[in-house]
């Protein structure tokens, strides 16, 4: 499996201000903005080309080898998921944020 970086960002533009930056079309992903889709090509993914059993299972044994690491940021019990929205919103978070059953 090719693990590759990314950045994770916020807001509208910037499909533009990596294309400034000099990113490849083809290595931007958007959820949201979907004219910069049709105006740059960009991909319009999301999380669906890794969210299959065999690609998580794979992750979870990189995860459990050492080999690749998650970075938590914050966890909540599942009864305070409001404050987990709210510690979201705060934004500039360095890792996850972890549900708790």
């Amino acid at each position: 499996m090719r693990i590759t970086a990314h950045i994770d960002t916020f807001g509208a533009e910037y499909v533009a201000l990596a294309l400034e930056l000099g990113v490849e079309p083809s290595r931007i992903d958007t959820i949201a903005n979907f004219e910069a889709v049709a105006r740059y090509g960009v991909k319009a993914e999301g999380n669906a080309a890794g969210a299959s059993a065999s690609v998580l299972a794979e992750l979870a044994g990189l995860i459990a080898a050492g080999e690749l690491e998650v970075p938590i940021a914050a966890t909540f019990p599942l009864d305070r998921v409001q404050d987990a929205y709210r510690r979201l919103a705060e934004g500039h978070i360095l890792g996850k944020i972890v549900l708790l059953p």
